[in-house]
């Protein structure tokens, strides 16, 4: 009888001792999840900024004119509701130019004019804000910001 109640106490320690475990398993696990998901989104947002700097700065180097940004840019000029303008650029999970099929990523400038500003001078030059988004397929929104491009003096 003596050895049985050893064998008992043994098996509750060791029952001690796995759930423990098991507490501080779980506890690590939810801390490397934690941590990965906030890698990538770092990650993520960083790329977006890199691929979204160099967007914007390609349309402020041409003055505005979306068709051309978009050649630069790799991406596609688009005419949408209203006279509104877009750029759209699908990147891939390696934020490489891809197609929309292959796409992971998603950025788009969207401007507030449909054609080059009048070719009547003006004293001074035009300015134009349009908004650089780069969102996730899903959807999820990982930069936004405005962007403003002053026009040339005269027009196109």
């Amino acid at each position: 009888m003596r050895q049985r109640s050893k064998s008992t106490l043994f098996l509750i320690e060791q029952l001690i001792v796995i759930a423990v475990f098991a507490i501080c398993a779980t506890a690590c696990i939810s801390i490397l999840t934690n941590a990965y998901f906030q890698a990538r989104d770092s990650r993520d947002i960083s790329n977006a900024l890199l691929a979204a700097e160099s967007v914007a700065e390609s349309f402020k180097a041409v003055s505005g004119d979306f068709d051309t940004a978009a050649e630069i840019s790799g991406g596609q000029a688009e005419l949408l509701d209203g006279g509104y303008r877009a750029i759209t650029v699908f990147f891939d999970s390696n934020w490489q130019v891809s197609s929309e099929t292959a796409a992971e990523y998603i950025l788009r400038l969207t401007g507030n004019h449909s054609a080059p500003p009048p070719a009547v001078p003006t004293p001074t030059p035009l300015l134009t804000t349009t908004t650089l988004t780069v969102n996730r397929i899903s959807g999820d929104e990982l930069v936004s910001f405005p962007v403003a491009v002053r026009l040339p003096i005269g027009g196109a």
